[in-house]
């Protein structure tokens, strides 16, 4: 397990991550955070955005799978049930456990999954640690939280560190 807080890709957003060019890379699991990366915190139903991207993996053979650390009891479950994918809640985040159900759930090996997140100290820490390449996405929204805003400027240091060695 490596320790490391930089991702190995930096996106715009998961729009960015071309699902043919995925399925090239040998990808056949896109794992992803959903508070602020497939969907803003106040969203409560996918968007037809998303929807159509979700699709567009599946057609191809991919698979897209949540993996959260939401403690809301119904947010994780009703947006997956709504976007039709798996999930992973509690997940525990930077915790490789969360990653390990997900892939022990598909059968995938970590090395033809990707993770896709919003946040360093949870998203790309996790993965990079469970072996799954990572892949860091601009958050959807700052949101009025004061603890989530703290935590993207403590994480500033390590986006451009990423932006500084990823061309």
């Amino acid at each position: 397990m490596a320790f490391s807080l930089l991702p190995r890709h930096l996106a715009e957003s998961i729009y960015w991550l071309i699902p043919q060019q995925l399925k090239d890379q040998g990808i056949r699991l896109v794992l992803a955070d959903l508070d602020n990366t497939l969907a803003p915190y106040e969203e409560a139903l996918p968007s037809p955005a998303l929807t159509a991207w979700k699709e567009e993996l599946e057609a191809l053979g991919i698979t897209l799978f949540v993996v959260s650390n939401s403690r809301k009891s119904r947010r994780c479950p009703d947006f997956c049930a709504a976007l039709g994918v798996p999930y992973v809640r509690h997940a525990g985040k930077p915790g490789v456990k969360g990653f390990q159900a997900a892939l022990q759930q598909t059968g995938v090996p970590a090395r033809e999954a990707l993770m896709v997140g919003d946040q360093i100290f949870t998203d790309i820490l996790g993965a990079n640690r469970a072996g799954i390449s990572s892949v860091l996405v601009r958050p959807m929204a700052w949101g009025k939280n004061p603890f989530r805003r703290v935590r993207y400027a403590l994480e500033t240091p390590f986006r451009m560190a990423a932006m500084a060695r990823i061309p």
